[in-house]
Formats: C-alpha cells, sequence, structure tokens
C-alpha cells in the first residue's frame, strides 16, 4: 500500500533530488544525453534525466497532499471512535466543532480489571517457563517455537517470586476492598472467585518455589466460569453506553446527515477483527452505507494525535473513492482496488510470480442481526 498510502510534503525551498534522497554527485551513469526538443539542443546527464521523472511523482505526492489536507476540514458528520480501557472515547465530528464523551459506565472497567487477573499472573511467570510442553489436553495448541521465545529465563531461577508476590498484594487490596465498590451482587461474587482462586495458586507457587504449566493452567481453567460472568456484565455496560451516545448524536445531527456518517474505529492489530465497538456502532449506523463508511483502523499503538490520524485517513479514503472511478473508468477491478486495502501491483506481481490474479473483495458488512435490536434505529 505504500505506493499510494503514504505522500510526501511540500517540496518548497527543497531541491526534488534532495527531498527524494537521490544523489546529484555525478557518476558513471551521468554520460551527457542530448535534448533535441523544440527550445534547442542540450547536454542532459542520465542522473538529471532520471531525476526529472522522480519529479513527476514528487509532484504528484505534493498535490495528493495537498488535497487531503483541503479535504480533512469538510468531512463531516464523522464519528472517531479511540478504544481504551474504560470502553472507548468517542468523538464527534462535525462542521461546528468536536465533542467528545466516555460513554461506558465504570461496571465496563471494574468488570474487566478482575478479569485480566490471570493474564496479570502469566506476565510475571512466563518467562520462567519450562521450555517442555507438559502433558496438557491443549498441547497441540502450542507452537513450541513460541513457547521457547517466551520462556527466555531460566525455569531454575526463582526471581519471579518477588514480583508475584508484589502482585499478590495488589490483588489482596482489591479482594479486601470488594464489597465497597458497589457491584452487582454476580459481580462481586465472580471477582471474588477470581481474586480467591489467584492468590491460592501464587501462595502455593511460592511456598513451592516452583510452578508449572499444569499448575497455572489448573488456576486459569477453574475461574474461567467467572471470567465469563464478568464479560457479561462488560458487555452490558458497553452496548448501552455506545448506543445512548449514538442515539443522542444522531439526533443532534439530524436524520440527513447521519445517513452519510462516517465511523473510524482506532483500534490495535490484536483486536481489529470483530472489534467491539464496531460490533455496536454498525446496528446505529445507516445499513445501506456501512460496508463503506464504517472503518476499522488497525495501529501498532495509540497515536499522539487520534483524531487527527483518523480524519487524515479517512480523508485518503474519501478522496481515493472518487479518484479511483475517474483515473481508472474502464478497469473496475483496478478501480476497487485503488478503493480498498489492495496495492495496485499486487495482480500483476501475483501473475509473474506464477500464481493467479487475487479477487478483489467487496468491504465486510457487519449488518448480521435482525432489524430493530438498536434502539438508535428508526
Amino acid at each position: 500500500m505504500a505506493t499510494r498510502r503514504g505522500f510526501i510534503g511540500s517540496a518548497s525551498g527543497i531541491s526534488t533530488a534532495a527531498l527524494l534522497g537521490y544523489s546529484a554527485s555525478p557518476s558513471a551513469a551521468d554520460t551527457p544525453l542530448t535534448d533535441t526538443t523544440s527550445t534547442g539542443a542540450s547536454a542532459v546527464t542520465q542522473q538529471q534525466a532520471k531525476d526529472s521523472i522522480f519529479a513527476v511523482n514528487a509532484g504528484m505526492r505534493s498535490n495528493y497532499a495537498t488535497l487531503k489536507a483541503e479535504l480533512v476540514k469538510h468531512l463531516s458528520p464523522v464519528i472517531v471512535v479511540q478504544n481504551d480501557a474504560k470502553g472507548g472515547r468517542f468523538t464527534l465530528v462535525t462542521a461546528n466543532g468536536q465533542e467528545s464523551v466516555n460513554p461506558v459506565a465504570e461496571t465496563f472497567e471494574l468488570a474487566k480489571s478482575i478479569a485480566h487477573v490471570p493474564l496479570g499472573c502469566f506476565s510475571v511467570i512466563a518467562s520462567y517457563l519450562a521450555d517442555k510442553i507438559p502433558n496438557l489436553p491443549n498441547a497441540d495448541r502450542i507452537d513450541p517455537h513460541d513457547l521457547l521465545l517466551v520462556a527466555f529465563n531460566d525455569d531454575r531461577s526463582t526471581a519471579w517470586i518477588e514480583p508475584l508476590q508484589a502482585y499478590a498484594a495488589t490483588l489482596t487490596a482489591a479482594r479486601k476492598n470488594l464489597p465497597a465498590a458497589g457491584l452487582p451482587a454476580a459481580l462481586t461474587t465472580s471477582c471474588g472467585n477470581i481474586l480467591d482462586a489467584a492468590l491460592n495458586f501464587i501462595n502455593a507457587s511460592v511456598q513451592a518455589k516452583v510452578f508449572d504449566m499444569k499448575s497455572f493452567e489448573d488456576f486459569s481453567g477453574s475461574v474461567y466460569p467467572d471470567i465469563r460472568v464478568n464479560m457479561e456484565h462488560a458487555a452490558q455496560a458497553q452496548i448501552k453506553g455506545v448506543q445512548d451516545t449514538m442515539k443522542t448524536w444522531r439526533a443532534k445531527v439530524g436524520e440527513a446527515a447521519w445517513a452519510d456518517l462516517y465511523c473510524v474505529v482506532l483500534s490495535q492489530w490484536t483486536t481489529s477483527v470483530l472489534n467491539q465497538n464496531t460490533i455496536i456502532i454498525k446496528d446505529c449506523m445507516n445499513a445501506a452505507k456501512v460496508a463503506t463508511h464504517l472503518i476499522d483502523l488497525p495501529g501498532l499503538e495509540t497515536p499522539k494525535d487520534p483524531i487527527f490520524t483518523a480524519l487524515d485517513n479517512l480523508a485518503r479514503i474519501v478522496q481515493d473513492n472518487i479518484a479511483a472511478e475517474m483515473v481508472f473508468p474502464k478497469d473496475t477491478k483496478v478501480a476497487d482496488a485503488l478503493k480498498g486495502k489492495e496495492d495496485l501491483l499486487s495482480d500483476e506481481i501475483l501473475i509473474q510470480l506464477g500464481g493467479s490474479a487475487a479477487t478483489t473483495q467487496s468491504a465486510p458488512t457487519y449488518n448480521t442481526l435482525s432489524e430493530g435490536m438498536c434502539p438508535v434505529r428508526k
């Protein structure tokens, strides 16, 4: 996607060759060529000829970036979702400005916090695991090489004891204060079960000065039903918070504008497929445009300016949608590639490598739930 997704900013005050990183110093390739245009003959080196061709693409990228920067100012209405530990920060962008909210109740974060306890324990002990897979029910699902990479410390070491005890102190404080948190009864019970089981695992491991994957999986497997209870409460809180906010914003922008709403969900790669907020939002949008207007934008980490990142990428998508049909009016397959996630050279590369040309897949349709499930829909 680098062929069309990256861009070079304005080259003002910088030579094209310097901007692109090409050396203009003489070389063996700089043999004089003859320019016999109507302006008369003049000596042109091979490198100068190449630089003039490189300048064509630099000019395109500069023009593309200028169009995108101006288009960003006209994107409306747009909802940008930043996935976070609180269930997501939502920002509504309209011609009148921006407003942001964290719509999900604290129950979401509290339930997930305790559900993450087994992962917290694992993160302390993982590097001290023996690199041999024991006889576990899921042994065939564990990649031996991946285990070797994770278990990089000596399994005979007891250096894990101190950090595990420190985590146990955190769990003990949470367990002591749990009744005062005001959680629903079922959630209080499940959280207590998870914390108690974790403390039992830690105490037994510290006392024996040893643990293994079997003992850890016995612990983590025993609390799975309680983790499911926490997941249920977290999901309920997130669904209600997001749906209520979408309903409020829909009334604010009006039906006509809402029909063309774009939603950009920023997420990490590991949660970019069936992202929780994407699932909820899809049924609150115009069903006819969900496939093209609900955009998951996965990244490696949270960008410094999430709103700009979302709008900048959305501007690329919107202008590519129009450019695709006008630049490639005679080849809809290539046009679809420009509009989607394919690189324009992908088909040709597959052909030359002896494979078959890829089939351009349309954007996924998320509206698979029955009508009327979202209170926002009329």
